[in-house]
Formats: C-alpha cells, sequence, structure tokens
C-alpha cells in the first residue's frame, strides 16, 4: 500500500455498504481539498488519503470479522472497525505507522498523532453529509487549511462535549488527547 505509483483508493477487502462508501468519499474528498489548499507534498497527501480510504473500510462487517481483526477489544462496532480496519491494512501491507494509527484511534482520539491522524479525525467529523450543525461544520472545514491546530482543538472539543452530554464513558486515547491538545489550546 506504500507504493506511490498507485493512487489511494477503498481496499478490495473493505465491506462497506453504499451509504458508508458515500461518507467514505467525502471524507477524501475534503482531505483532497485540504491538501491541495495547503499546497501538501505528493507523498504526504498520499498518507492523508490513504488514511481517508482506509478509516471505515471494516465498518460494516460483521462482529465476528471485527473481532478476528481487533481480538480482545471489547466496545460497539463503533469503537472496533478502526482497530479493525488498521489491523486488516497492516496485514494487506500498510507499513506506515502514521496511518495505522490515524485509522485505528480516529474515532477516538490519540496523543501520539503525526499531522494524518489529526487531518482525518477532522475531515471524518466535517464531512459535509453529517446532519448535525451543517453550517457550523462547514465553516470549520473551511478554516481547516489557515487554522489545522485551531479546527482541531475545536474538533476534539466538540466531541468530546457530545460524550459527555449523553453520559458515555471517556476512553484512555481520548482523554489523554483531549489533554495534550488542551495544554497547547488555540489563543495562548
Amino acid at each position: 500500500m506504500t507504493n506511490p505509483a498507485s493512487a489511494p483508493a477503498l481496499p478490495a477487502w473493505a465491506q462497506v455498504r453504499p451509504k458508508r462508501l458515500a461518507h467514505v468519499e467525502r471524507v477524501v474528498a475534503l482531505i483532497t481539498r485540504w491538501g491541495t489548499a495547503m499546497a501538501v507534498p505528493g507523498s504526504e497527501l498520499d498518507r492523508w488519503l490513504r488514511a481517508g480510504w482506509l478509516h471505515d473500510a471494516l465498518r460494516d462487517a460483521p462482529s465476528e470479522e471485527l473481532a478476528h481483526w481487533a481480538p480482545g477489544l471489547p466496545g460497539p462496532v463503533e469503537l472496533l472497525h478502526g482497530p479493525a480496519s488498521a489491523a486488516r491494512a497492516h496485514a494487506a501491507g500498510e507499513t506506515d505507522q502514521g496511518v495505522l494509527d490515524a485509522v485505528r484511534y480516529h474515532s477516538l482520539g490519540f496523543a501520539g498523532w503525526d499531522r494524518v491522524g489529526r487531518v482525518l479525525y477532522c475531515a471524518d467529523f466535517l464531512e459535509p453529509g453529517r446532519s448535525f450543525d451543517r453550517v457550523g461544520r462547514a465553516a470549520l472545514a473551511n478554516r481547516f487549511p489557515a487554522d489545522p491546530d485551531g479546527v482541531l482543538y475545536e474538533v476534539a472539543r466538540r466531541r468530546l462535549a457530545y460524550s459527555i452530554e449523553f453520559g458515555w464513558s471517556i476512553p484512555e486515547p481520548t482523554y489523554r488527547f483531549w489533554n495534550s491538545l488542551a495544554q497547547k489550546s488555540p489563543g495562548e
């Protein structure tokens, strides 16, 4: 998968329904738009796009398949599909740890991310097909190329607030990610 001669795409082993494929395509389109606006070098944009195509590759897989690729991890499909997709991508030849971490933690956040993880986390939340707060999310998406760190902070804040509002537990990677951002909050 790290062959730059081939354009990133949904892998043949992916299990996504048409609605999920449309989401993945919108995430990839947003990443492409940002990469172009930011004049990101081709090799880095390729990493961003690989993560975009891979992040939900097993989102519609049966629970047995998720358990196979993410053994021992408890939780609903919303939390298992990232680790399962990362493990499956690795087995298929993806060797870039930044891409694998981006895919693995895209639903949670991860303090150890490089730029590819941060881009995917934002694009997954800000893609225009989601039905909530369309105007606010579009404004953040438009601002991303000029202020990626500020937008990342706002996306993480909104996602964390949503989890708290619904009384969900905060997984360790999520609070570590938030704490890493809060230490460098925008405006300081």
